[in-house]
Parts: structure tokens; sequence; C-alpha cells
């Protein structure tokens, strides 16, 4: 079943859950390919259902009618089951719909419970109220009975007192028991007289004397019974009255129809379709009596309905067969509450109204602070769900990219606080977003910046006889602060330039490109001048050009292919490496750093040049990268790794160097700038 649970919601929409669209039969064919073969059998057996309960109302009656409603109910289960996923993703997603649920169930249900315990206390109420009147118009009617056989035995007494010798049926021709027989049977048409007969029904009273329901011959009789001592013996006086319909026509006002059915035991009649269990026993349907003429008066509001109830009346059989057996009687009635009330509140005289007003003045307060409730819930309803609309409404503008948009606070409670938080929330992310958009327009500029500082790193490297040339600077920004360059100075000379600019990034970057520029304009006026001479100038051009704490270090060295000689000046830079076949040499003759100090002496050197020399100049960022342990990769390492490497070809060397300064660190992020240059001559 866990797999379908994703068409689900699908179900849902298609089936007008989460749409009102107008029924469309394309629509339908779609729903249904995606439902499962387990969908479609629980929606058959439900629409088989349906179809029953349709053809019942025909009269049609059809076979294993419990099986299917059994399986139309696990169908149900299953479909309730399936919807599970959609009432909590769909229906249970915007707060409005779970609020609702949730007053639903704090007072709604709460409310439907206490009015559901109240109608069932009334209709147990006036059940009862019901029976009770029906067995005061019983017992009102045996005692009738009772009273008019006490008479008659009474005469019958007398009579016999008399001593006048006769059999006892003669004793009910006598002219006062006659009299009192006739009297009684005018009140009560079908009444009898007999002595001596039934007198079973003493044991089922106190042995002297019984009074109550009977069934004989299969019909209901209200019978008095009562024992007297006479001086034949004793004497039994039965009087009987038939239970018919007039009968039950004349009790009580209040009831409407009114119908008893005797109740038989089973072996009675044995091949009856009804069975009724009373206190383990079964028994059948026997004699009915309803009345003819009773009926409701007219409701005297929409509460007042009609209310059907049934009671048992115990009843003794008067054969001998059946003598150890009650008989159960169904009594049922049917009643109008307003008239049960009415003789209630007759019995409290002239407080009665009193109690009806003040019924009705609580029912109205509780009326009102039901309808209060309901509109104070309804209104902190709307106002909780206005503040989460509008915040939902504001995230879907900055969705949108407005970060102008404000949230409207109408009270300054917490949800008041919530919406001053998201309008401070949308304001600095509209702040970071600007500065965002800022930073990457200066991304940009840096980038045009590099592209322009590409530009004034050397195209080509200049072709000398006997001079192999390469460089390689990798910035660790967008922009470098290393400068290199050749500048060709005739056909067989020249000019290697390197240097490192304090600080990292667009300064250094600027200040890159105004010693470069300044470089290569007083290397083409030197002439044959000195390194020393242009060191010099330098400075001083930086000197007065950038600001105090901006320098560089530098070295500039001329190479003559022809005389094999390197003129050179080091202006603080890293001393670069001369690597020959009869040692190694370092190149740190110069002075300080340029720009940093306006009058500053520079030195030069000159050297001879042996053939198969490799010149390697390197900034401090291929010396200074450090491992886990922070140890450095420094200048011995980087002397070894170059006299290892000192046959491979300028570029390879390059790139190998910078490799395994880059293996040493372990990281491919730069700290600094990473430039080296070098130069094979032969």
């Amino acid at each position: 079943m866990e797999a379908n649970w994703g068409s689900s919601l699908e179900i849902a929409h298609g089936c007008g859950f989460l749409s009102m669209n107008r029924f469309e039969p394309r629509r339908l064919l779609i729903i249904l390919r995606r439902t499962s073969l387990l969908d479609r059998i629980a929606f058959a057996i439900v629409l088989l259902y349906v179809v029953e309960r349709i053809a019942s109302a025909y009269s049609v009656q059809l076979s294993h009618l419990w099986a299917l409603g059994l399986l139309c109910v696990a169908a149900i289960i299953y479909f309730v089951i399936r919807l599970v996923p959609w009432v909590r993703h769909d229906f249970m997603w915007p707060l409005r719909n779970r609020l609702i649920v949730a007053y639903v169930f704090i007072a709604v249900v709460p409310v439907i419970l206490l009015l559901t315990m109240v109608g069932a206390g009334s209709y147990l109420l006036y059940l009862q109220l019901g029976a009770h009147l029906i067995q005061d118009d019983m017992q009102q009617r045996i005692s009738t009975i009772a009273s008019r056989g006490e008479a008659i035995a009474n005469a019958i007494e007398a009579e016999e007192a008399k001593g006048i010798p006769s059999g006892p049926e003669s004793l009910l021709s006598r002219p006062r028991v006659s009299s009192l027989i006739d009297a009684a049977k005018s009140e009560w048409p079908g009444l009898e007289v007999y002595l001596n007969r039934g007198k079973l029904l003493l044991k089922a009273g106190n042995g002297r004397e019984y009074a109550g329901l009977i069934e004989f011959e299969n019909k209901l009789y209200f019978a008095s019974e009562i024992s007297r001592d006479g001086p034949a013996g004793p004497v039994a006086v039965l009087t009987v009255a038939p239970l018919t319909t007039d009968v039950l026509d004349g009790f009580s006002a209040e009831l409407g129809a009114i119908q008893l059915m005797l109740l038989e035991p089973v072996s009675g009649k044995a091949g009856s379709p009804i069975t009724i269990k009373i206190d383990k026993q079964s028994y059948v349907p026997g004699e009915q009596v309803a009345s003819r003429r009773r009926a409701l008066p007219p409701a005297a509001n929409f509460l007042d309905i009609r209310v059907r109830g049934v009671s048992t009346i115990e009843a003794v059989h008067a054969e001998p067969q059946t003598a150890a057996a009650d008989a159960p009687v169904f009594a049922a009635f049917a009643l109008r509450p307003s008239a049960v009330n009415r003789s209630l509140f007759t019995s409290v005289g002239a407080v009665g109204p009193f109690l009806i007003d003040l019924l009705l003045i609580a029912a109205v307060i509780f009326l009102t602070l039901e309808i209060a409730a309901l509109i104070t819930g309804v209104v902190l309803t709307r106002t909780i769900t206005s503040a989460v609309a509008d915040l939902y409404d504001a995230t879907l503008h900055v969705r949108r990219g407005d970060f102008t948009y404000r949230v409207r606070v109408h009270q300054r409670d917490q949800l008041g606080s919530l919406g001053d938080s998201f309008n401070e929330m949308t304001g600095s992310v509209g702040e970071l977003i600007e500065e965002q958009r800022q930073r990457q327009h200066l991304e940009q500029e840096i980038t045009i910046a590099r592209e322009v500082q590409e530009q004034l790193f050397p195209k080509t490297v200049p072709s000398l006889p006997g001079l192999q040339l390469a460089a390689i600077c990798r910035p660790a920004r967008t922009v470098s602060g290393d400068y290199y360059d050749f500048l060709p100075l005739g056909p067989n000379r020249v000019g290697i330039a390197l240097a490192d600019i304090s600080g990292k990034g667009i300064f250094a970057a600027l200040l890159m490109a105004s010693l470069q520029a300044s470089l290569r304009s007083q290397a083409m006026m030197d002439g044959a001048g000195g390194t020393a001479e242009l060191v010099s100038r330098l400075n001083k051009y930086l000197y007065l050009n950038t600001s105090d704490d901006r320098y560089a270090t530098f070295f500039y060295g001329i190479y003559d292919a022809q005389s094999k000689m390197l003129t050179y000046t080091n202006a603080g830079h890293l001393p670069p490496f001369l690597i020959a076949a009869g040692g190694f040499e370092q190149l740190d003759g110069g002075g300080t750093v340029v720009g940093l100090f306006e009058d500053c002496t520079y030195t030069q050197r000159t050297l001879k040049i042996a053939p198969g020399s490799v010149l390697v100049a390197f900034s401090d960022g291929l010396t200074e990268p450090e491992n886990v342990y922070g140890e450095e990769f420094g200048i011995e390492r980087l002397k070894d790794e170059v006299i290892r490497l000192r046959n491979l070809a300028p570029d390879r060397l390059a790139e190998t160097l910078v490799a395994a300064a880059e293996q040493w660190a372990g990281t491919a992020e730069q700290a600094d700038d990473i430039t080296v240059i070098i130069a094979r001559m032969a």
C-alpha cells in the first residue's frame, strides 16, 4: 500500500477535494489511470453496496448482504487511510484550516458530545416517564379491579354468614352479590366473576389475595383474586376484565398511541421467525392490543419532537401448566415532551411557570455565551491568520526579489513583533544584497584590472643566441602584486626584471603597473647605462608618486649574449640562484628596497657567465608556503630542487618548482603571489 501513497494527493485533487472545477470526462479518465487496482476494487465494492441499498428500497432482496456490508466498511476504512496524506500535507497546510480543526476538536466536538449526552439523557428520562405513566394507568385499572373484587368477596362472605345452605355458584346469584357484579360490569364491560377458579394466582400473590395483569388463553386480563374463609371452607373470588383497545384509549392523555404485545415462550410457537431473548429466556410475539383513538398533540416548537419508547410489564400465566412462568409484555408508546412537562410542572403549582422562565433564561444565556465565544474565536482566528497571510505574502515578494515590501503591523502583540522582525530582516537582507551587488561590481572591475594587468606582462620572450627564457606568475588573488618583465635592449642584450610589490590585491596591482611603465620608459632611454643608475631613478620615482607605506623589492639584470656578461642590481629582493657547472651563487648585491626612501645608493655587479649556466629568480611566494607542521618550503629546499632539476627545459623547470612548493603546502590555496623566472645561458 505504501507505494500508492504518492498518488493519494493526485486522487484528492482529481476528485474535487482541492479544486471546484467543472467535471470533465477526460479528467475522470486521468484519475482512473492514476488509481491502483486496490483503489478500483474498493470503489466497486462501495458502488455495489449503494446499488444493493437502492434495490432494497424497491423490495428486491439480495443474498449475502452481511458480507457485502463488511466489505463496504473495509473499503471505506481503506479510502480514509488513503486520504490521510492529503489531509496531512494539503488540507492541513494552511494555518486557517489547522485552527478550524483545532476549534472543532476543542469546542465543537465537546459541545456535540454534550448535546448528544443531553439528548440521550432526555430520551431516557422521557422513556422512564412514559413507562411510569403506563404503569400508573395499569396500576389504576388493577386497583379498580381489586376494589370491585374485594367488595364482591365481602358480599359473598356476608351471604355465607347467614347460614342459608346453598352451593358456591348460587352465591353469585344472590341479590346483593348480583347487584355488585352488575354495577362492576356496567363500569367495565367484559368483567367476569368466578368462584374457586385460578387459585394458582394466589401463589403469585401473598397466598390470600392477588391483583395484577394475567395471561389466559393467549389473552391479557386485569385480574383480582381474594380468598375468604366461609362455613363450608375457603372461597376464592376471581374477578377478571379483558385488556382491550377501549381500555388503552382511556389511558393518560399525555401519551400518544399505545401498543401492547404479549411474549410467549419459544416452545409455544416454534415456527415464528422472530425471537426475543429476555433474561436468558427466548420468547416469540403473541397477542397484540393497540389503541385506536389516541393521537399525539401537535408539536409546541421544533424541539418538541416525537419520543418513542418501549418498556416491559410483567404478567402471570393463569393456566396450570404454565403457572410457574411469568409472561413479559412489551408496551410501546409515543409522547410529546411538552405534554409531559406540563404534567410535571403542574405538580409544583404556581412555581411551574417560574421554573419554565428560569430554564428559558438559562438557555438564552447559554446561547449568548456560545455566540460570543464563537465570534471571539473567529476574530482571534482572523487576527492570527491575517498576520500569517501577510507574512506569507511578504515571503512571496522576497522570493521575487522585492526587498522593499513591508508587512503591515496591525497590533502590538507577538505577531506584530514578528512582523517588525520580518521587516527588519528584509531590510538587512536588502542591504546585504546591495553589498553583494557592489562586491560583484568590484569583482568585475578587478577582473577587468586583471585583464589589463595581463597585458602588462611580456607577450613574447626575446630571442637571443644561446639564451632560453621562461617565466610563470600565479597570483594569490585575482590580480597580482608580483611583476616580471623581459626588455629587449638591442640585438645581443636583454633586460630581466622581477619585482614584489608590498601588499596584495588591487593596490599592489596599481603600483605594479606604475613600476612597469616607469621601468620600460627609463630602460628605453638608458641606452648603455648601468643597472644601478636605473634602479636609483626608479626608486626616486616610486617614492615621489606613492604613499609612504608602499614599496617594492626589485631585481634587475642585463645579459649580453655576445660577451656572456650579466650585470645586475638587487634592491632588497630574494637573491636569485645562478647555477653553473662549477658551483652555485646567489645574486644579492645591490641595495635596499625601492620606493621607501628618497635618496638611496645602489650598486651593480657584473659576472662572467659560464656556458650552461641557469639563472633562477623568484618571489617569496615560492619559498614561504608552510606544511601542516608550520615548516616553510625555504631557500635550501628550493636550492636542492633547482640543482636536481637544472637540466629540464626552462618552462618545465619553472612549472616543476611551483608544483613542488604547492605539494609541500598540501593545499591549493596560495598565501602569496608566486613568480619564477628561468634563464638558461649557453
